[in-house]
């Protein structure tokens, strides 16, 4: 007994299923949260937290610095390995219908310490790309200031930076209070909300394709691949189409946010799939479509790397237009920072809930019906990141920690279909093993050659801080371990 204790009572501990479906009816009698969300809000969620800065900003960058006119295909690799995960999130989605995404579905597989990893790695995607996002909309918002004939002081105008007499960003810091107030609220207002912003920016999108067509110039494209698949670059980094499929995956994260908001879908089993594959879908074409249009309008060594749009469009005698990238530059990092916000909160919820963080973390407000506390908590420590950090610090270290995650939740598909073969799969993952099989080869690969030393240091020191974190408190108050050990003290009246 005390072999088999140390066995189910170790790292590797996982949670069954059945637990999982029914953790919402073990929570009768208490506040719960509330499923208003249908698939196209679902969708619009997706799109809301992956159309973002990641096509308004990046796709400049990954342009001119990284893999010029071949960004197409780093666009076309990305979308191919996010499908693959996108379709075992779905499988996933559909068996287990509660909040958490891939740190649930890696808990119900892998086990209790490889799912801690996970939903460290997961503040990354939601919380940390939120906090430079928001730098991306301070500087829009005050190119509209500054032409209203309002000014930022200079120290409060962008993130720290002692050389340029700048200190912290304070309209970044703001915009993310505002918005960790607003998911605290409520879901129906903020997901309310987040449809309608997702609206407007895909058609400021579609807008930016339209009246750039007449312009477009087929030469732009030539030579399509001016820095090869992958070689090496300045100060130990590498450019080409590999390192700029990385770069160019910040503009992808955000699909899966729709697994997290999987205990507020109307209808988990069939929605959830429908809005992870849907928004997938959607903004890929978009994405292809504005980078197309963008190197047509203007060559890839002359794009601008911070307001791309705008720019291309002034170089080509359409300055008047350029309000429409500015304001779906606002518009987008919204959307982003709002359901970045909102992801990260619930993930947080998931994470206490089972122990492995304080349970106060896990209170959802009686009068909101949203764990508020968590959310303004967030929202502050995630304002103070904005203010001090901008995009391109952190974007290289956000792909590394969702890449991971990836392709853990590939692995898990294959887990379950051998050790959980019968059970109900609304949505079934198509080509197993294959698709999955692909999909954690795919995560893996940009990991190891999209990224540089640099990076691997800084995700290894992030690293550290969770393992500290989880041995220090999660392993002691995990619930789990807690039932067993108690189940093992009592064996007939233990859990089976």
């Amino acid at each position: 007994m005390a072999t088999l204790t140390r066995l189910y009572s170790g790292l590797f501990i996982t949670r069954s299923l059945s637990s999982l479906t029914e953790e919402e009816h073990q929570a009768r009698g208490r506040p719960a949260l509330r499923r208003v969300l249908g698939p196209w809000m679902l969708i619009a969620l997706g799109l809301g937290n992956m159309v973002g800065a990641g096509i308004f900003a990046t796709v400049g960058t990954g342009i001119h610095d990284y893999a010029g006119p071949g960004i197409l295909i780093s666009f076309l690799i990305c979308a191919v390995a996010s499908a693959f995960a996108g379709l075992c999130y779905a499988e996933f989605a559909s068996m287990v219908p509660v909040a958490g995404s891939a740190y649930t579905y890696t808990y119900a597989t892998v086990g209790e310490f490889v799912a801690w990893l996970i939903g460290w790695n997961l503040i990354l995607e939601y919380g940390m790309s939120a906090a430079p996002v928001a730098s991306t909309f301070s500087q829009n918002i005050q190119i509209v200031l500054n032409q209203l004939g309002i000014h930022v002081p200079h120290w409060a105008s962008a993130a720290y930076n002692p050389s340029a007499h700048t200190y912290f960003d304070v309209l970044a810091a703001l915009i993310v209070i505002l918005f960790s107030l607003l998911v605290a609220a409520g879901v129906r207002e903020s997901a309310g909300t987040n449809t309608i912003l997702v609206i407007i920016k895909m058609g400021v999108l579609a807008f930016f394709v339209v009246i750039a067509l007449p312009h477009f110039h087929p030469q732009h494209f030539h030579p399509f691949l001016p820095y090869g698949w992958h070689r090496p670059a300045a100060h130990h980094t590498y450019v080409g189409v590999i390192p700029g499929a990385f770069y160019a995956f910040f503009a992808f994260i955000g699909f899966d946010a729709v697994t997290v908001a999987a205990e507020e879908a109307k209808k988990p089993q069939r929605d959830v799939p429908i809005g992870v594959l849907g928004s997938l879908a959607i903004g890929t074409l978009f994405y292809s479509a504005v980078a197309a249009a963008l190197i047509g309008l203007q060559p890839a060594d002359q794009i601008n790397s911070n307001t791309p749009l705008p720019t291309a469009l002034a170089a080509n005698h359409l300055g008047q237009f350029a309000w429409t990238a500015i304001l779906g530059a606002l518009l987008g990092t919204s959307s982003v920072i709002l359901t970045a916000i909102f992801g990260q909160s619930r993930i947080f919820m998931v994470m206490a809930r089972d122990g492995l963080l304080p349970k106060g973390v896990a209170a959802i407000s009686p009068r909101f019906r949203t764990p508020a506390r968590m959310t303004v908590i967030m929202g502050l420590i995630i304002a103070v990141l904005a203010g001090y950090f901008n995009l391109d610090t952190l974007l290289s270290f956000v792909n590394t920690g969702t890449l991971s995650a990836f392709l853990l939740v590939c692995l898990g598909v294959l887990i379950l279909r051998r050790t959980h073969p019968d059970h109900v799969r609304p949505f079934r993952t198509p080509w197993v093993p294959l698709v999955p099989i692909l999909g954690a080869l795919m995560s893996a690969f940009l990991m190891v050659y999209g990224t540089d030393m640099a990076i691997w240091i800084r995700f290894t020191v992030w690293m550290i801080v969770g393992l500290a974190i989880y041995f220090l408190y999660g392993y002691r108050h995990s619930e789990e371990r807690k039932a067993i050990l108690a189940s093992a003290a009592q064996p007939a009246t233990g859990r089976t």
